[in-house]
């Protein structure tokens, strides 16, 4: 039985392309599939800016026509400059469990990369750090948010036995929410605010977060994380994008804005209410009735489930315990909503200011996820 690897570049390539994960994960009681729309617009230059600064090449792998394999190649220009290296990158890597398939997948990107100057390969990561990054290596039998990747177990072995090693680990918690403010939690956090002349500002929708902040909110986001794994800077055109794309859709309840004497905004933090089961339901599709089981999970009431998206700290302003006084911000909401647990989404092992918080909770470290790099 002959194998081929085929270039993806049309839209019709582009939808098997997608569609390959859907129906490899069609029995899996845990995968999330992607938001379909959200998918296209990914690999679509038109729409998604970080295809102004990275370029791109989409293959599957076929055997006797039928596909058994995917994976993207990515060159980030603007980070391998940021960093200093060159890396050809590789995601939206799955595959049926045979060696010889992962290992063409994983050849197409390595020669791909080769034949542009690249001289190590890493993955699975995205276009940027704000995708989908890290293979998950435990915690298989939990259900995978939508902001997160899922993967067989059978994956991590088939990277290894290629020679990929261990670039980065994250870890990833489940959050047992309070019912009162923890005492620790609330004295940290009014300490904070006092001693560094800061408070919460909240806002109440996107037009209010615009009107009083303009791009300042993803501006301070870029730089806290500056320093983190495969950072790349944004460009205003991403700060738009994904500006546009997350905030009509928020219940901002779940927004804390961290702002200095001057309302200049030095910590910001977001999550949402767990949409994974209204995508599961809908298969990733708003049409027709997908639209209906996302909104009506964006605006519930009540929730059982609460994803912690994202912490950001100016660097300024790091370790002084502005993320106390974000998680602080969100202990009344925990309790308004009836949420039963959080999930937080991938923390590096090695980003100890955030790490260090979850001691103020009752928690439980069940995910890991792994980056891996291969010189070529």
């Amino acid at each position: 039985m002959s194998l081929e690897i085929r270039k993806i570049n049309t839209r019709r390539e582009i939808h098997q392309f997608i569609d390959f994960a859907n129906d490899l994960y069609a029995d899996c009681q845990y995968y999330c599939p992607p938001l379909y729309f959200d998918e296209l617009n990914t690999f679509d230059e038109k729409k998604n800016p970080a295809l102004e600064v990275c370029e791109k090449q989409l293959f599957m792998a076929y055997r006797d026509g039928k596909a058994v394999g995917r994976i993207a190649a990515i060159i980030n220009h603007r980070a391998n400059a940021h960093w200093g290296y060159k890396k050809v990158r590789f995601g939206w890597m799955d595959f049926v469990d045979n060696e010889e398939v992962s290992r063409a997948l994983l050849d197409a990107v390595r020669d791909w990369g080769k034949e542009r100057g690249m001289t190590a390969m890493n993955g699975p990561v995205g276009f940027t750090d704000w995708d989908h990054q890290g293979l998950l290596i435990e915690g298989y039998d939990y259900l995978a948010p939508l902001a997160s990747l899922y993967n067989y177990a059978y994956y991590e072995k088939h990277l290894e036995d290629y020679g990929l090693t261990k670039e980065a680990d994250w870890i990833e918690y489940r959050i047992t929410p309070p019912q009162v403010m923890p005492e620790k939690l609330g004295r940290i956090s009014e300490i904070v605010k006092e001693r560094y002349h800061v408070r919460v500002d909240k806002v109440h929708s996107a037009k209010e977060l615009q009107r009083k902040y303009g791009s300042t909110y993803m501006d301070v986001l870029d730089e806290a994380y500056q320093h983190l794994y495969n950072f790349q800077p944004m460009t205003q055109r991403q700060k738009d994008y994904y500006k546009n794309m997350y905030f009509p859709i928020l219940n901002f309840d779940f927004v804390t804005i961290v702002v200095n004497e001057k309302d200049e905004i030095v910590g910001a933090g977001v999550g949402m209410p767990d949409i994974s089961e209204a995508v599961r339901k809908c298969g990733g599709k708003l049409l027709p009735f997908g639209w209906y089981h996302i909104l009506k999970a964006l605006r519930a009431k009540k929730m059982d489930v609460f994803d912690l998206l994202l912490i950001g700290v100016r660097p300024d302003y790091q370790n002084k315990g502005i993320n106390s006084v974000i998680m602080a911000d969100w202990v009344p909401y925990y309790i308004k909503y009836g949420i039963k647990q959080t999930e937080t989404t991938a923390m590096l092992e090695t980003n100890n200011k955030v790490l260090s918080q979850m001691d103020l909770f009752e928690t439980k470290q069940h995910k890991r996820r792994r980056a891996y790099v291969k010189e070529i």
